[in-house]
């Protein structure tokens, strides 16, 4: 038995032969690669990770900033009355000036009196009219469609003759020229698009078009050098540019709200102010 122990003994002390400890060094060698793989590994994804996270930042301003085209969020309406001033100046605008009465009858008695006219409904006016007509271009009164046009935008011409019955019952409207195009249409455009339940801005009394009647001659055509034109009953304001500015501060004083918007006095004298457009 004491041999047997001593041979044990002997056989655990017995140093490694020379495959042996070459085996040892290859699976050693091999283990350090592994390691070093798996670091690689990880600092690979840690970048993509990093990429990513910035990737994600970048699109978030991107969609909270509206884009890197110099465009920003739809601004407030006492953002816009705050800027209101310089804006109408900047966009070439004229005073608003007061329109004349369709024909230049002003008594509602007068049996010549035809400023609330329906076309078709009497023997005057069978017909629509020709715009050359009226008082001004565009039409800030007179004889008009039993039909008001709904408050709303438009890419295209809409009925002038439904417009006038709905600036009749205290509704606004901002016309632009046909052709143009830029950032300044596109923000007033998306001002007034906007749902009810999204901003108050007076949308629901609110028209925004393009005047393009040139069937009509000039009178179907805003005036040379005009791009905007803003119309309520009576009231009319011509500007060289479009200015989301200016059209708010015309549309909120002269579209009839109840209550007033923004505690903006109405300024306008439509004759049938509430109606339904």
């Amino acid at each position: 038995m004491g041999r047997n122990n001593r041979g044990g003994s002997d056989n655990d002390q017995r140093r490694p032969t020379k495959a042996e400890r070459r085996e040892d060094a290859r699976r050693q060698r091999e283990e350090i690669q592994r390691r070093m793989a798996r670091r690689r590994r990880n600092r690979s994804l840690g970048l993509v990770l990093m990429v990513v996270a910035v990737a994600i930042a970048v699109v978030a301003v991107f969609l909270t900033s509206g884009g890197d085209d110099g465009t920003s969020a739809i601004p407030s309406g006492a953002e816009l009355l705050q800027q209101a001033s310089a804006a109408e100046s900047a966009a070439g605008c004229e005073p608003v000036q007061t329109v004349s009465f369709y024909n230049g009858v002003t008594d509602t008695s007068s049996p010549d009196y035809t400023d609330q006219s329906h076309i078709g409904a009497t023997g005057a006016f069978p017909a629509p009219p020709d715009l050359s007509t009226y008082p001004s271009t565009p039409p800030a009164s007179g004889p008009h469609d039993p039909t008001p046009l709904p408050a709303g935008v438009y890419d295209s011409p809409p009925s002038v003759y439904q417009s006038i019955h709905s600036l009749e019952h205290g509704g606004a409207i901002v016309w632009y020229a046909p052709g143009i195009s830029g950032q300044a249409l596109d923000d007033l455009v998306a001002f007034y698009d906007q749902s009810a339940d999204q901003a108050n801005v007076g949308q629901d009394r609110v028209i925004v078009a393009p005047y393009d009647y040139s069937n009509q001659g000039t009178a179907g055509e805003l005036p040379s050098g005009v791009q905007m034109t803003l119309v309520a009953w009576h009231h009319l304001q011509t500007c060289t540019q479009v200015s989301l500015a200016a059209a708010f501060d015309f549309t909120s004083q002269y579209g009839f709200y109840s209550p007033p918007l923004l505690d903006r006095p109405y300024k306008g004298e439509a004759p049938e102010a509430g109606g339904a457009m």
